[in-house]
């Protein structure tokens, strides 16, 4: 079984450019903690939040669980610390593009895996086409990527075109 714990920052991306489905091909579950559900702001009426409503409430394949234990870390918000800690109690990966959470959640023997990883994966998969028309689509609808981070995407995706 392939487990993830996901924070907010990757799900809001997926859904946004309509790719919330490849988590679902890509793993047996995708758990959250409730305060990334709070950060997700299900309530709303932007672009993605139909989608992750779906998955959330509708069809329950994104799954909520409180974690044990919250104590705060220093620098990341409250749902990237219930997002590490959940992750750590489940001994699974967790899916953070945040850089800081990235690194902490290193330093505690974390695997963190990015968007861009999925999105490689989800090629690998035959899920998607190109990574690279991802990458214009997640910038396109305001998801920061620079363009280093873009290159090197693309090179582990065997894609030559520039961000």
């Amino acid at each position: 079984m392939r487990l993830i714990v996901a924070d907010a920052g990757p799900l809001i991306a997926l859904s946004r450019i309509r790719r919330l489905g490849v988590l679902r091909e890509m793993f047996d579950e995708v758990v959250l903690p409730s305060l990334v559900v709070d950060e997700l702001r299900l309530d709303e009426q932007r672009p993605g939040v139909e989608e992750l409503r779906r998955a959330i409430v509708r069809e329950k394949w994104l799954r909520i669980r409180k974690p044990r234990l919250e104590l705060p870390i220093a620098g990341l918000d409250d749902g990237e610390v219930a997002a590490i800690h959940l992750s750590e109690q489940l001994r699974c990966p967790l899916l953070v593009d945040e850089r800081r959470a990235r690194t902490v959640a290193a330093g505690r023997g974390i695997r963190t895996v990015g968007t861009g990883r999925i999105l490689i994966e989800a090629k690998r998969m035959g899920l998607i086409d190109r990574v690279g028309a991802e990458l214009s689509e997640l910038r396109h609808v305001g998801y920061r990527l620079s363009d280093a981070l873009c290159l090197q995407i693309l090179a582990l995706a065997a894609e030559d075109e520039k961000p």
